[in-house]
């Protein structure tokens, strides 16, 4: 999730001490070459480096932009699929009455816990890890076995969602109407997973990254040259503390455009589906409930 309000300096100076470190030489070469070559380095106008400046801060202030939309965009899909999971528990709730007499296959406990089911391993498949991981305490062994079969382990849940609806209405559990308001629920499901998917493997482009990032450095360079022959020896901390504001904020951009990369900073999915499952288990009446998931450090996950 996005950092609390508890932020760690090590962690923000970590990703971005060895573009400071260059820098520091990039400063050092200026000023060594002003003490043994003075008369062969070429005399920079600061409009130069405050026209670059004023470039770059609005080349990142658009990818800030453009990454942050990825993020919001991915939170509102995790956001969507947590009121449809609590709706797809309430329909079936209502529509199916005569619960006794259905098998544990057809339970409404069954359906509720395929569906945490499926937001743990749509977390976890998103995240590039194992979506099979803990998913035995939520299923049984035949739904288990069906997933080693797919590739897409969520998509496969759906599936099962799908067999078990129709199953209701061909045994009379509930009627057509009540089939098409579970199928719609399912459909905003499905829809979301296909949304968060597509977030995650559509890359943001590098070539762009890699443009900001030499225009970054071509203004430090010619910023160096400039301040070098007016302030001196202060060029060196000056410039680092400008070259400290412009490379958090790449970094800011970069970790804000890919949501699902299990980072500090990425959509806490982990927490949503504790949350859903704490949720869906509350309405069945379940005494063994989980507790939310703490914070770790200064970051939720």
């Amino acid at each position: 999730m996005l950092l609390d309000t508890r932020l760690p300096i090590r962690y923000i100076f970590r990703d971005i001490l060895p573009d400071l470190i260059r820098v520091f030489i990039i400063s050092v070469i200026f000023q060594l070459l002003k003490q043994f070559l003075a008369q062969d380095i070429p005399l920079i106008p600061l409009q130069l480096p405050t026209v670059l400046g004023g470039s770059i801060s609005l080349l990142l202030a658009f990818k800030i932009s453009q990454s942050y939309d990825r993020w919001w965009e991915a939170r509102k899909v995790w956001g969507a699929i947590t009121n449809d999971s609590r709706t797809l528990v309430l329909q079936a709730r209502t529509f199916v009455a005569d619960t006794a007499s259905l098998p544990p296959a057809l339970s409404i406990q069954a359906l509720a816990y395929r569906q945490i089911a499926w937001c743990y391993s749509l977390g976890q498949s998103l995240r590039g890890l194992d979506p099979m991981e803990s998913l035995g305490q939520f299923l049984s062994a035949h739904e288990l076995a069906y997933l080693q079969q797919h590739s897409n382990k969520p998509l496969a849940l759906l599936d099962l969602h799908a067999a078990q609806i129709k199953e209701l209405y061909q045994q009379d559990a509930i009627n057509s109407f009540q089939q098409v308001q579970l199928d719609a629920t399912q459909v905003r499901l499905c829809d979301a997973m296909g949304r968060a998917e597509r977030i995650n493997s559509t890359i943001f482009p590098t070539s762009y990254r890699l443009m900001v990032y030499l225009f970054i450095y071509l203004f430090l360079i010619t910023l160096s040259l400039g301040l070098v022959e007016t302030i001196g020896r202060w060029e060196v901390p000056l410039l680092l503390g400008i070259a400290t504001t412009y490379f958090l904020l790449e970094r800011t951009a970069r970790y804000l455009q890919d949501p699902f990369n299990n980072r500090p900073t990425d959509t806490p999915v982990t927490t949503i589906a504790r949350n859903i499952e704490i949720n869906l288990k509350q309405l069945l009446g379940d005494t063994d409930v989980p507790t939310p998931l703490p914070a770790e450090a200064y970051y939720r996950m």
